[in-house]
Formats: C-alpha cells, sequence, structure tokens
C-alpha cells in the first residue's frame, strides 16, 4: 500500500505529511529491533504510518488511547468534532474510526489497540520497546505522565519521537516541549532532527553516556 492511500483510509488527526513519513522510517528501522509503542492513536492517522512500517519487519505496534479524546477535543473545546461525539454515550469515541482505519489498511495482524489511560497501561509493562512515540494529552501532566511511564522501556538506541513541540508559545501548548527538553535534559537522549513539529531522540546505551549521568542509581 502507497503512504498517499493513508489520508484517504484515516482522514481525521493532525499529523502532517512529512511528519507522517518521518515516523514510518523510524518506525522501518526501529521494528526490526522489537515492538514500537505510539500513545495517542485518535482515529488511526499516525497509527498507519507507524503500522505500515512495522509490517515491512513483521513487527508489532502497540496503541495507546483510552480513546474518548484528550482535553481540547471535548465540547465546547477549539478541536471538538461533532462526527467523533457518541450521543448514546454522551461522550466522544474515537475507537470506532481508529479501528475501521486499520482494518481497512491491512493492519490488524500488526497493530494491537490498548483501550486505557496510558499510566494504567504502563502499570505492569516490562517488554522493552524499540521506539516510543508520544502524542496524548497536551495537558502538563498528561505530558509528563506519558513520558515518566514510557521512556524507561526504551532499549539503548531505541527512539522516543514527541509530537507537537511548539517554539512559539503562540502556535501552540508547551506541554510536549516540556518532556522533550526534559529528556534531553536527562543525558540519556542523542538528538536527531526535528521533522516540522516532530522531536527525534535516540536512546543511548550505558557506554555512551556522560559520567555525570551513568553514575545516577537510576540509569
Amino acid at each position: 500500500m502507497e503512504l498517499a492511500d493513508i489520508d484517504t483510509i484515516a482522514p481525521k488527526g493532525f499529523l502532517d505529511p512529512d511528519e507522517g513519513r518521518a515516523l514510518f522510517e523510524l518506525a522501518r528501522q526501529a521494528s526490526a529491533r522489537g515492538p514500537i509503542l505510539e500513545i495517542g492513536g485518535y482515529c488511526g492517522k499516525s497509527t498507519l504510518y507507524l503500522g505500515m512500517a512495522c509490517k515491512v519487519n513483521r513487527g508489532i505496534l502497540y496503541s495507546v488511547d483510552h480513546h474518548r479524546g484528550s482535553e481540547e477535543q471535548q465540547p465546547g473545546q477549539p478541536y471538538f468534532d461533532p462526527e467523533l461525539y457518541d450521543p448514546l454515550q454522551s461522550r466522544v469515541d474515537t475507537f470506532r474510526f481508529f479501528r475501521r482505519a486499520v482494518e481497512e489498511a491491512g493492519l490488524e495482524d500488526t497493530v494491537v489497540p490498548i483501550v486505557a489511560a496510558s499510566r494504567v497501561a504502563a502499570r505492569m509493562w516490562s517488554t522493552a520497546l524499540a521506539m516510543v512515540f508520544i502524542d496524548g494529552g497536551h495537558t502538563y501532566e498528561a505530558a509528563f505522565d506519558d513520558y515518566v511511564s514510557w521512556s524507561g522501556l526504551l532499549m539503548p538506541g531505541g527512539i522516543l519521537a514527541v509530537h507537537d513541540i511548539f517554539l512559539d508559545p503562540s502556535e501552540g501548548g508547551q506541554a510536549p516541549r516540556f518532556v522533550y527538553s526534559l529528556a534531553l535534559a536527562s543525558g540519556l537522549y542523542e538528538e536527531l532532527p526535528m521533522v516540522k513539529t516532530l522531536g527525534v531522540l535516540r536512546r543511548r546505551g550505558p557506554g555512551q553516556v556522560p559520567p555525570e549521568v551513568s553514575s545516577r542509581r537510576d540509569w
């Protein structure tokens, strides 16, 4: 399947095509080493980019999302979409759109949906991950929870990608930029080139970590 089909299969979403192609290339390399996990599948656009890359290597993508919409997607908020609102439940429900996109893309044997809050899904998780893509809630609390819940599960050389990093606060919320800066300041990551609002970091191995970092107890 050509990547150009993604916007047809999953038209809803906020992922720029250049960012999507970057995710595909990162995931194509990472999925040869181990499973990938995304936080914030929404209606499946990023899931298709990542999932198609995983399929190349017969890999697995875990997609974690409670599918009730983030804070800014609720009724009365700037990114509310009435098509995603279920009047019977009186709640946002993106899972039906997500599942349809995964089925139409032929990724049911590649994508494993985890319908739960990120911190709940991570509570007993022990599998090392080759890549983590953070694109969940954009409050500071939600972004920080996603970072601390999953970043420690990255294998050496693994990729930590964070979406919606805006250098100008007038262009968007600063929570993703905060966790990206936090990760970079830890000394545990090598900074790779950004693609528009997509920040990319590579987890350093023990021999690559500065001495003042490698001596910490949490390494």
